[in-house]
């Protein structure tokens, strides 16, 4: 018996499928419509969980991820870092009570040489010894770095490189263990390959080569360490014991970090060291780098899909509704027939299911499409602190990710259909059979079917809203107070390290390369530079000037740069006062340009021309001989800080950059630049090559993301407003044929029809507004929140919005109401062809 009450049931569900077919058959035009619109709500929303699920959620590929944790520390005004020196891991591994492993990780790129293949620059790492054990890996063959491999000066060199790189280069040869391969001219063992889907610590990291932390010494140049004979750029990652917790990790840590933070106090007299914090996180999904870069902007960007495809729920009730008004007697004769209101009910809900399986499925290739895009958006720009390789997001649409498209289908198949559904169940008495008009609705599912415009309306608004203050935020992020103008700037970065000329034949070669950069067709001016602005690395000192006494709380380090001369004309930065630098300060006592903030800070209302000061560490003193306009240095979000400009030829070498300023687009001249570049520097690589205003988008990527992001979701918003908005009016034309025949037959004009139809969409589209515009301006206070989490340094510095609310909030309206005029006008252009004839025939 159960087994035929089963078969029974599923042949009124195949019944009821093939009735939604049938009626999707019978209005194509509608039914194609709610599957598009589906499509977008889920796919957007499945393509934004894709890369949260990739970025945020998704577990790194080693044993027991859980139970993986990183320290993490932050200097004001600086992200949070984990970046230590080899000696406090070593400390903190052999005192630690509460981490099973401690490991070690610096990521450095290096230049490759193998005896067939020639030479590459690739991605790599140090590691400490027991790196690969910790994680649990094994090799996919050979072996991988271990303990013997730790003495100091005394290992053998010996590489181990990448499952990808190995099937790239090496096309997965087994024959590749045993064979030399030269790293920055040092020549190497490879023994090892890495287990297949393994990409070190950092999603969006893939490094190639993995060393031994032992071989840093012969491999970095004497030129590329520090101070210190060992370096202060060790990302750690601890595995905690078992029944350990994070908080007290945390605990220990701090205590065991005492001894580093005294140190740095000591080394550099700064008395902030005091106070930097120090916190335990989670690690099992990678290190914090990307998640701190993109994790408000992605939470923000998975609320705004969610109302997006709320939105996407209620255009497509809205249209159902409407729909199943229209068949009002269709349905009140299957009542009189003998239909249950529960089989009405379910047979509205299979309707509503069937195209939202339609829209889910389309949704999916709409996902795969979106996160890729995505991807790529997020790894065109620079990689963050810490991490000199350019990003690689391994988006997938696997399992997990079509789970939740499955969920988010049937979610929205039960939201957009359950207001048709509960009508086809409440409003379908018998007695509809006497009700004259088909069509025939009351007021209160009339009333519903416009309040299901009118939320659709206020929710556009907030994005539209939203989507206007990010743009215009990006627009002066790009430009408003950098201090620079960053277009038409093309920059190469110059690679020294293995050009074997001395520091007078650089200075010498210098000169001859500005000159023959100069030279070439386009250029207005050409300059060098020790780092450029905005690259996410800089370097700082503190100073110390005669008759100026600092309170140590305030005590800052300023920020360093060498320059040649015009390189503020390139930058286009202003001189105020003084003059630039000149050859004629090659061999004469060190001179220095400084800003307005130093000159202010340290000189007051006095004029710092003349005056001296000394560099820590510095036997020499500068004296300042120009005073130029702030510019900001590291980062576009903090304020322009203190900054030094010393001439770069009286530091010995010239600059590792070469600025030019052009008057054709700068790409155009990359050629002639490398060619002059190689004719006469042939030793010197050319390590990036691009355009300042590259660089400067690329070190604002969250913000361009969420403004790209938002725009995109405004558009499909109003776009769904419209449909609804159309949708619904059309059905009103529909419905009120025979009223607008009777006002024709008695004397109403064609302007009559047309406002009238119009008076009735702008009626819903205002009280949407009224519902919407106090939403939006009370968003103000939290945008700005949003993007000050967005900013790359989280500097303490708040986040003004640099447009009134209330402008961005009259600028929505006005698209709204402008889309709801173009979306009311069609519908008013029907009605204005209703015979009044045939309508007072009609019924």
């Amino acid at each position: 018996m159960r087994a035929g009450r089963y078969r029974a049931w599923l042949d009124d569900v195949g019944r009821d499928v093939r009735y939604a077919l049938r009626t999707c058959a019978r209005n194509p035009a509608s039914s194609a419509v709610v599957v598009i619109t589906l499509a977008v709500g889920i796919g957007a929303n499945t393509a934004v969980f894709s890369l949260v699920d990739t970025l945020m959620l998704r577990s790194l590929p080693v044993r027991q991820p859980e139970r993986l944790v990183e320290p993490l520390f932050k200097y004001p005004r600086d992200p949070w870092l984990n970046l230590y020196r080899w000696s406090d891991y070593e400390r903190v591994r052999h005192d630690s009570h509460v981490f099973s492993d401690l490991i070690a990780m610096s990521p450095k790129q290096f230049q490759l040489t193998d005896s067939t293949l020639g030479a590459e620059l690739v991605d790599g790492a140090f590691v400490s010894d027991n790196f690969f054990s910790a994680l649990g890996l094994q090799p996919a063959i050979g072996r991988l770095i271990g303990a013997p491999d730790d003495g100091i000066g005394s290992a053998a060199a010996i590489s181990v490189i990448s499952w990808s790189y190995w099937k790239t280069r090496f096309n997965l040869d087994p024959a590749v263990l045993g064979r030399s391969l030269v790293v920055n001219d040092v020549p190497t063992t490879i023994v090892g390959v890495t287990p297949r889907g393994f990409f070190g610590l950092q999603l969006g990291m893939d490094p190639s080569l993995w060393l031994p932390v032992a071989l840093e010494p012969a491999i970095q140049k004497p030129s590329h360490l520090g101070a210190n004979s060992r370096w202060q750029d060790f990302s750690l990652v601890g595995r905690l014991k078992p029944g350990v917790t994070i908080e007290q990790a945390q605990a220990e840590m701090r205590v065991l970090d005492r001894a580093r933070l005294a140190d740095l106090e000591a080394q550099s007299h700064d008395v902030q060291w005091r106070d930097v914090p120090l916190q335990v996180e989670p690690a099992g999904a990678g290190l914090s780098v990307l998640r701190q870069r993109f994790g408000s902007s992605l939470r923000l960007m998975m609320a705004a899909v969610s109302v997006l495809l709320l939105l996407a729920c209620l255009n497509i009730a809205s249209m159902l509704l409407a729909r199943s008004a229209a068949r009002r007697r269709e349905m009140a004769v299957r009542v009189a027939l003998g239909a249950g209101r529960f089989r009405l009910f379910r047979q509205a809900l299979t309707e509503s299911l069937l195209l939202s399986s339609w829209g889910g499925v389309c949704g999916v290739f709409v996902a795969y499409g979106g996160a890729h895009a995505m991807v790529m958006f997020i790894a065109s720009g620079r990689s963050p602190v810490g991490m000199p390789q350019p990003l690689q997001v391994p988006v997938q649409i696997d399992l997990r990710v079509l789970l939740f498209a499955a969920g988010v289908t049937v979610m929205t198949g039960v939201l957009s259909g359950l207001v048709p559904a509960w009508r086809a169940f409440v409003s379908v008495p018998s007695s509809s059979l006497r009700e004259i008009g088909g069509a025939a609705e009351t007021r209160r599912w009339r009333r519903l079917g416009q309040g299901l415009v009118v939320a659709q309306v206020a929710v556009s608004v907030v994005l539209v809203t939203a989507a206007v203050l990010f743009v215009r935020y990006l627009a002066d992020l790009r430009t408003v107070g950098l201090g620079f103008q960053a277009d038409s700037v093309l920059q190469l970065r110059l690679d020294w390290s293995r050009s074997g000329y001395t520091p007078a034949q650089r200075k010498r070669l210098s000169r001859q390369l500005l000159d023959r950069m100069t030279a070439i067709g386009g250029v207005r001016s050409a300059t060098l530079a020790a780092m450029t602005p905005i690259s996410g690395v800089g370097g700082g000192q503190f100073i110390s000037v005669p008759g100026f006494a600092e309170n140590p709380d305030d005590r800052r380090r300023v920020r360093l740069n060498a320059v040649a001369s015009k390189y503020f004309d390139t930058l286009a930065t202003p001189l105020l006062a003084g003059r630039d630098f000149a050859a004629e300060d090659d061999g004469r006592p060190r001179v220095a340009i400084v800003n307005q903030a130093m000159a202010r800070y340290y000189f007051g209302a006095s004029n710092p021309l003349g005056r001296h000061f000394s560099v820590e560490g510095e036997a020499e003193p500068l004296e300042i001989v120009g005073v130029v306009a702030d510019a900001k240095y590291n980062d576009v979000h903090d304020t322009a800080p203190r900054t030094i400009y010393q001439d770069a030829f009286q530091r010995g070498g010239g600059g590792n950059f070469v600025l030019l300023r052009t008057d054709v687009p700068p790409t155009s001249i990359v050629g002639n630049a490398r060619r002059a570049l190689h004719d006469l520097l042939p030793t010197v690589a050319t390590a990036n090559v691009t355009t300042l205003a590259d660089q400067v988008d690329a070190s604002i990527l969250p913000e361009r993301f969420m403004a790209m992001l938002s725009e995109l979701f405004a558009v499909t918003a109003a776009l769904l407003v419209g449909i609804g908005l159309y949708g619904l009016l059309a059905y009103t034309v529909t419905r009120r044929v025979k009223e607008i025949g009777l006002r024709v037959a008695i004397g109403a004009t064609g302007r009559d029809v047309i406002g009238m139809v119009l008076t009735s969409g702008l009626s819903l589209v205002s009280a949407g507004l009224i519902c919407g515009v106090p939403t939006a301006l009370w968003m103000k206070k939290y945008a700005a929140h949003v993007l000050a989490s967005m900013a790359a340094s989280q500097a303490e510095v708040p986040v003004v919005l640099p447009m009134n609310a209330a402008v961005a909030v009259v600028i929505a309206t006005v698209a709204i109401i402008g889309l709801a005029l173009v979306a009311s006008y069609l519908p008013a252009r029907r009605a204005l062809n209703v015979d009044p004839m045939a309508a007072l025939r009609a019924e």
